[in-house]
């Protein structure tokens, strides 16, 4: 099936997803953080994390689970631990207010951590993560989803696809990991959905425990994990660390991630370090070395995590990018409203 595209200005897709947040009362500056993360998803062809998730941002403004104002309390619990109430805030905005804390704590205690509850979907985690390592600090990022993922051995879906991202500096380019531990994320799947794909043989499981291609079907089923049993521990292990430190929902219990009528109760856990000053070169000369190493296939260069993501955002950062056209139909009636 063709996927219809509209190719739009890039200042116009950032004047249009400003102007549908602002008509649902989302102030402007926190609007301006969430477009810029999306964008960024956008841009780095991380679709799934991009402008598709902009209605639903706005949908749950407008029924009230979510606060456009908010911006997170927080308190200091010991010398690097701080805890936030997100107040029902939009994900990035109470993300980068604790995260500001903590770059100011980490410069004297070398490591700070934020254990993050009540706030809206953080969107992609990468954006954090480089976010950190453009200050020369490493950044560790984990956060709870709903239970799409089932466990190993099962069909049932029980377990958060409990992403981790992690962003260590070094020159020129900085090693950004962010992957979740389902095989894929359920953002993929529903951009599968939207645009009329299938999906690979594998991914998920249907709403009745069977293996299956169809991307509507697998929304209503459950996702594998990542490396079968392995990929299901370190879920798992991740799920309860940030429950352990934040007192948020776990497992099936988790709801605000996905749909647009309830309050987010997941939890999300920030840790920045400050390296070591000798290290960093260090670091560059080896992620250098493994993108010069020979490549099993020529055509195809050797790259570190974070590679692939930059290149694809340089190639796309031009005036004008490939939207898909139901999307950016959305978001211009948004905008309208």
């Amino acid at each position: 099936m063709s996927i219809r595209t509209s190719t739009v200005g890039i200042d116009e897709v950032r004047r249009t997803c400003l102007a549908a947040l602002c008509a649902a009362g989302v102030p402007s500056n926190h609007a301006q953080t969430q477009v810029r993360l999306l964008l960024d998803a956008e841009l780095r062809g991380v679709h799934s994390h991009g402008l598709l998730r902009l209605p639903r941002v706005i949908e749950r403004v407008r029924n009230g689970v979510c606060d456009p104002h908010a911006t997170g309390r927080g308190a200091w619990k010991g010398a690097s631990r701080y805890e936030v109430d997100g107040c029902h805030g939009l994900g990035p905005v109470v993300a980068c207010a604790a995260l500001e804390r903590l770059y100011d704590k980490v410069e004297t205690s070398g490591v700070a951590v934020a254990a993050v509850r009540n706030c809206d979907h953080l969107g992609m985690l990468a954006w954090y993560a480089k976010q950190a390592t453009n200050r020369g600090l490493i950044l560790i990022a984990l956060t709870v989803s709903e239970a799409l993922v089932h466990p190993w051995g099962g069909r049932r879906a029980m377990v958060g696809t409990n992403p981790i991202a992690i962003g260590v500096p070094a020159d020129p380019h900085p090693f950004i990991l962010d992957m979740a531990t389902s095989l894929v994320s359920m953002g993929k799947i529903h951009d599968h959905a939207n645009r009329g794909l299938p999906i690979p043989l594998g991914w998920a499981v249907d709403g009745a425990g069977q293996p299956t291609t169809d991307a509507e079907a697998a929304k209503g089923g459950a996702i594998a994990p990542f490396g079968g049993a392995k990929g299901y521990g370190l879920g798992l292990g991740f799920e309860l660390l940030v429950a352990g430190l934040t007192g948020c929902a776990i497992g099936t219990d988790v709801v605000g991630t996905l749909d647009s009528d309830q309050p987010c109760n997941k939890g999300d856990l920030f840790i920045v370090l400050k390296p070591l000053n000798d290290a960093t070169k260090s670091i560059s000369n080896y992620l250098q070395a493994l993108r010069s190493s020979q490549p099993a296939d020529p055509r195809s260069p050797v790259r570190v995590p974070g590679d692939r993501g930059r290149e694809a955002q340089v190639s796309r950062e031009r005036d004008e990018i490939d939207i898909d056209s139901t999307v950016w139909s959305q978001i211009e009636k948004l905008a309208k409203a």
